[in-house]
Parts: C-alpha cells; sequence; structure tokens
C-alpha cells in the first residue's frame, strides 16, 4: 500500500502572472507557501483488473476511459496504467475554497502512481520539478483548465518558494528558506498569519477565465494590472529577506486594492470582512486563489484575540496552519 500526501497552499504575491497568457509575454514571478493542509491518496494493487476510486463518490470502472473524474482519468492513462488498482483520495480542507485542492491532489496522485509503476516495473520516480509539470500538463494542456503553473509547484516543493517562469513556461525555483529566512523568523511570520474560512465555495475557472481571455487580447488595464502584481509580489520578497513583516503586510494590503480591481474576485460581503479585518489590527490581507470566496488570510501583528473575536463575531471560522516544509512526499510504500 503506497500512501501519498501534497500540501495545499497560499499565494503570498505575484498571483495571476503563472498563468500562459500572462509569462508567454512578460515572463511571471510569484511566491507561494505550502500549508500543513493535505491531500492524501493511497493506492493499493489489487487482484483483478478493474479500476477502483473512491473519493466524494466510488467509481468502479473495466477501462480507464470509463472514468468519470477528469484528474484520476487523464492521470492514469498519461501513465499508462490500465487496471489492477484500488485508489482512494481525502483531503484536510474542502475544495473550491482557493487553497489549490485540484492541483495538491494531482500531484499527489501522479506521485503515488510513478511510486506504483516503480514497484511494479522499477521506473525511477520524476523529480519534484517533472511532477509539478506533469501536473501542469495535466491541468492546462489536457483538460484545458484556465489555470497557471502556482498551485502544482507549491505542492510539489513545499516552503516558503519564489518562483519564475520564462516565455516559455520553463519554471525556476529560488527557496527562500533555510536560505533567507531562519527558524525564528519563519515562526514570528507563521504566528502573525491569521486564516479565516469565509463559508463561500466557488469555482476559480470564471475570474481565470476573465483573466486569461483579458490578457491575451491585450487589455491593456489587465496587462497594467498584473505588471503592479508582479511588482509587489518583488517587494514582498524584499520584505520578506529582510525580515520586515509589518512592511509585507502593508503591501498585502497594497497587493489587495490592486486585485479587487479585477472583475470577479470580489463583492459588498467579502469588502465588509475586509474593512472589519483592518479596522480590527490587520495590516493588510487576501482572498486564497482566484478570489470570490473561500479563505481570507491577514496579517496580525499585535491584539490577535480582539481580532479573532471579531471575525468569528462576523461569522468567520479560524483554520489554524502552519507552514509546511516537506512538499509532496511518500509516507508509506509498504
Amino acid at each position: 500500500m503506497i500512501i501519498v500526501r501534497a500540501p495545499m497552499r497560499i499565494p503570498i504575491g505575484g498571483g495571476g502572472t503563472d498563468l500562459p497568457s500572462y509569462y508567454s509575454q512578460f515572463e511571471g514571478e510569484w511566491i507561494s507557501a505550502a500549508l500543513n493542509k493535505y491531500t492524501y491518496v493511497v493506492v493499493n494493487k489489487t487482484f483483478d483488473q478493474k479500476i477502483k476510486l473512491k473519493y466524494s463518490k466510488s467509481e468502479e470502472v473495466d477501462d480507464v476511459s470509463q472514468i468519470e473524474h477528469p484528474i484520476f482519468r487523464e492521470c492514469l492513462k498519461l501513465l499508462g496504467i490500465n487496471g489492477g488498482v484500488e485508489i482512494v483520495s481525502i483531503a484536510d480542507m474542502p475544495s473550491n475554497t482557493g487553497l489549490g485542492t485540484s492541483s495538491s491532489f494531482t500531484v499527489a496522485l501522479l506521485t503515488a502512481l510513478h511510486t506504483f509503476l516503480r514497484n511494479e516495473k522499477k521506473k525511477d520516480i520524476p523529480t519534484r520539478q517533472e511532477i509539478a509539470e506533469q501536473a501542469c500538463h495535466v491541468a492546462m494542456d489536457i483538460l484545458k483548465e484556465p489555470s497557471g503553473k502556482q498551485d502544482e509547484y507549491a505542492a510539489a516543493f513545499g516552503g516558503l518558494n519564489v518562483f519564475h517562469a520564462d516565455k516559455e513556461g520553463n519554471v525556476k525555483v529560488s527557496p527562500f528558506f533555510p536560505i533567507h529566512i531562519n527558524f525564528g523568523s519563519l515562526e514570528e511570520l507563521n504566528h502573525n498569519l491569521l486564516m479565516f474560512y469565509t463559508g463561500i465555495r466557488r469555482e476559480s475557472r470564471d475570474a481565470l477565465s476573465i483573466q486569461q481571455n483579458a490578457t491575451q487580447s491585450g487589455d491593456q488595464d489587465m496587462i497594467n494590472n498584473l505588471h503592479r502584481v508582479k511588482e509587489i509580489g518583488k517587494e514582498i520578497r524584499l520584505a520578506l529577506e529582510n525580515n520586515d513583516f509589518n512592511k509585507f503586510g502593508q503591501l498585502m494590503d497594497l497587493h489587495w486594492q490592486e486585485k479587487i480591481k479585477r472583475k470577479g474576485t470580489s463583492d459588498p460581503q467579502i469588502n465588509q470582512w475586509y474593512e472589519l479585518a483592518k479596522q480590527n489590527g490587520a495590516l493588510g490581507g487576501k482572498l486564497m486563489g482566484a478570489g470570490g470566496g473561500g479563505f481570507f488570510l491577514f496579517y496580525v501583528p499585535e491584539n490577535k484575540d480582539n481580532f479573532r473575536k471579531a471575525m468569528s463575531q462576523a461569522g468567520l471560522q479560524e483554520i489554524f496552519f502552519n507552514i509546511d516544509l516537506d512538499g509532496v512526499k511518500v509516507i508509506s510504500d509498504v
């Protein structure tokens, strides 16, 4: 039995520049942190040639083409696995909430299937970079999702990283940790980042499609917005490297003001929650993913008890987390 976990992620800066509609013209750069909230995939060999899947529903099929779940189907097809497996997927957090759950699942699934093939056919397991690229290939090229490369790379590598995509889509990973941020500073950052669930679940596809179509069509307002977001991301990197976390919080607020200019990223209720957070001590914050719902992340350096009380009274549920340093990991192979 093989058990693999892959972390979900929080976008820190430069989000949106990881889409090919942007980086193919201007190159992209973004910062992501992986969370200790995971998607788990269990793979077990069966005695028959059926494919048995268990996730939010169950499937049992004789041929991979009969699988309803698109990611299961395409990953199995991609790796040439046609039967004889039972696969179970569970997750710490719900889907459609901006934490990159589908990408975390894809990275965990591909790693588990490659481990299965290694055991069966003595094939080498690809590197983290290769796993991330395969996961991007499934989402972007096969399933034609209007997505970028941020989530898959964060799930594969873990930690707190800067990612740079050139115009051909080649991604370089420049880790902050352990090079630039020591344990004490990382703990301080983690301590001051508070995350709350809005209760709103939404598909990121609509907001991402708007961005992608506008960028491809040469919409200068969208392009300028993404340019500015990328520059703010660079400033966030410098603030983190200098351990200037209050500056980081202020830049989160600046990033928020830019992002909500994009259609579909916010609404009056979300804006009201954000202003409430600012009034109660948050220096800045952001919605996870493409926006429109899901999880809020705030930087709150002081008076956390009062902040938590205000958010709770507004109906937001706090989710406690730490930064994951492992990335995708095989935790059992017996």
